[in-house]
């Protein structure tokens, strides 16, 4: 299954996970600290749908759910 939407292109993006270890101030701590940043990867919500075609068939295509909220693809 391929990882980018069929109709609006959207695919992964990068990003960090933080981890923070402590209390904070507000409750009588001296604060909370990063104690580790690791990279992570955020993906789309992609579903295999079928699509009617506007020239007049039924395509499988791989489609974000964005798209299917926003009326961007006609199920078959």
């Amino acid at each position: 299954m391929s990882t980018i939407c069929q109709i609006c292109g959207k695919g992964a993006s990068s990003g960090s996970r933080i981890i923070r270890h402590g209390l904070c101030k507000k409750k009588g701590g001296i604060g909370l600290h990063t104690t580790a940043v690791t990279k992570r990867t955020f993906k789309p919500n992609l579903q295999k749908l079928r699509v009617k075609q506007p020239v007049g068939g039924v395509k499988t295509m791989t489609v974000c759910t964005s798209c299917i909220k926003a009326g961007k693809v006609a199920k078959a």
